[in-house]
């Protein structure tokens, strides 16, 4: 990577210029462009130490391989981004090496994290719907196989970008390496084909596999909860008007609370997947779509202060990944609280530990969904005794008028 402090003396293929600012805006942009790697590098080392030093958490495999994929994104994408969209660093010069091997690294992180993430889904999908195929047939080998799976096609996506590179503009330097330094029909068939596999395939699968998530959330927190016994069954008799008027009392109040837990337990589904499927289309959307419309469209101008923006609109994935896909799990959030008073030096006696039972399967994502419902579960199954038996077992302990007591010996 060459330096050049005045006017760029080479000849360039395409020397896209650093959208000028003032000075608020530059600051406040680069603090935002450091903020972002920072928390990408410190909430994927976070996930990956928790997952990798619990034994019982090494099914975790996707969502550690999601946190690698982000984590070496955070070490070399996100600083390369800041020196391409900051003015502080015009002067930063690439070779054509140079160009190469920055788009190669972007495109391959960005199809690895993508298609991680749809493996994910995937993998949640059989968990929630088919629990029992999934523990015969999610193996350790299955798993392996998925990464490598993983990180062939993005290498294989990545290499089609670069194989037939144009080379007969005499182009040796460049400032900014994106997508459209390499101009043309390639560029184009190119932008397409990448969108078609890291994008468009993708938003299918996600969004198919996460509404029969939803379906079968949202049936199972809509089923009908036992009423209990004194809210359904009549008594025949009641000794006293007052005890009439209490049994009905407590009818009326018990039956109308049932329908709110079902709509927190369904709104709760609704929420959450809303926000894994919404993050996957605020990060990715824009990216893909300017870069279509700029490789499709003729008159387009591509480039700028636009790109600028929908590419760290992308890599803050990298950063918000950690948290949907490892800290909304609350095994991982158990054993992080439970790592943190250890550090604090407390006492092993308040610490939690997980049991072998909920820590011996795969993100319980269905768990999360339905804790409203069991809720309402866990209410419905406690029955308290009623006014009648209340009136009975007080009763019991005071003799009525008239009668003989008992003899004792």
């Amino acid at each position: 990577m060459a330096s050049q402090m005045g006017s760029n003396t080479t000849d360039s293929l395409e020397l896209l210029p650093v959208p000028k600012h003032s000075i608020a805006q530059e600051v406040m942009g680069l603090f935002c462009m450091i903020l972002l790697t920072f928390t990408a590098l410190v909430a994927n080392i976070m996930v990956m130490v928790i997952i990798l030093k619990t034994p019982l958490f090494r099914k975790f495999i996707f969502v550690c391989h999601l946190c690698v994929v982000n984590l070496l994104s955070a070490i070399f994408l996100m600083p390369l981004g800041i020196i391409s969209s900051s003015s502080c660093f015009n002067w930063v010069i690439y070779s054509i090496a140079e160009c190469k091997a920055v788009i190669f690294l972007n495109i391959c992180f960005i199809s690895a994290s993508i298609l991680t993430i749809s493996i994910i889904s995937v993998e949640r999908y059989y968990y929630i719907v088919h629990p029992l195929r999934y523990e015969v047939k999610m193996t350790i080998r299955l798993a392996v196989a998925g990464v490598i799976f993983i990180w062939v096609k993005s290498v294989l996506i990545t290499v089609l970008a670069l194989v037939v590179w144009p080379h007969g503009n005499g182009a040796t330097s460049a400032s900014r390496c994106t997508v459209y330094w390499s101009p043309g029909a390639h560029k184009k068939i190119f932008v397409i084909l990448f969108s078609i596999t890291c994008f468009i395939l993708p938003t299918i699968i996600i969004l198919t596999v996460y509404s029969s998530i939803y379906r079968v959330a949202r049936t199972a927190s809509l089923q009908q909860a036992p009423l209990p016994a004194q809210a359904v069954a009549p008594r025949q008799r009641c000794d006293s008007i007052s005890s009439q008027v209490t049994i009905l009392t407590a009818r009326i109040l018990m039956l109308p609370r049932l329908i709110p837990d079902r709509l927190l337990g369904s709104n709760k589904a609704i929420l959450t997947l809303i926000l894994i499927v919404g993050q996957f289309f605020c990060c990715w959307l824009p990216f893909f779509a300017f870069h279509l419309h700029s490789s499709v469209i003729v008159d387009a101008v591509g480039g700028g202060h636009g790109e600028m923006v929908v590419t760290w609109i992308a890599y803050s994935s990298f950063a918000i990944n950690p948290f949907f896909y490892g800290l909304l799990n609350r095994q991982i959030r158990e054993e992080l609280a439970r790592l943190r008073r250890s550090c604090l030096n407390r006492s092993l006696g308040q610490e939690f530990c997980l049991s072998i039972s909920e820590a011996s399967v795969q993100e319980n994502f269905l768990q999360f969904l339905q804790r409203a419902t069991c809720t309402l579960e866990m209410h419905t199954s406690c029955i308290s005794p009623s006014p009648r038996n209340r009136l009975d077992q007080t009763t019991m302990g005071f003799p009525t008028p008239g009668q003989v007591p008992k003899e004792t010996s």
